[in-house]
């Protein structure tokens, strides 16, 4: 049974950083893809980044040189760090996890999902 608990979420003032957490249980495959996305009320979820199980990493054009996706492998704990934040990056911040590497690249839908933290910029 594969469960994503993410943490780490909060307020915090324009300019300000976070850490995100996405505790990875159950999950032990040694090829997959990982990633963040987001919800913004009223608009679609979008893909902020995404790492695969060679250490490769994507990221969306709107947080490219502000946020950063790594992973500590031993823990399996996957991290997302938020700097120079803006209001516009205040959304639902989830986990995801999927067998299949090219999720990454939107070939495959992730498999699972954690239950989100909020991040609010303001």
């Amino acid at each position: 049974h594969v469960q994503l608990v993410e943490s780490g979420g909060g307020l915090v003032q324009p300019g300000g950083s976070l850490r995100l957490s996405c505790a990875a249980s159950g999950f032990t495959y040694t090829s997959y893809c990982m990633g963040w996305f987001r919800q913004i009320p009223d608009k679609g979820r979008e893909g902020v980044a995404g790492i695969e199980s060679d250490g490769s990493t994507s990221y969306a054009d709107s947080v490219k040189g502000r946020f950063t996706i790594s992973q500590d492998s031993a823990k399996n704990i996957l991290y997302l760090q938020l700097h120079s934040l803006k209001v516009e990056d205040t959304a639902i911040y989830y986990c995801a996890a999927s067998t299949w590497r090219r999720s990454c690249s939107g070939g495959r839908p992730y498999e699972y999902w954690g239950q989100g933290t909020q991040v609010t910029v303001s």
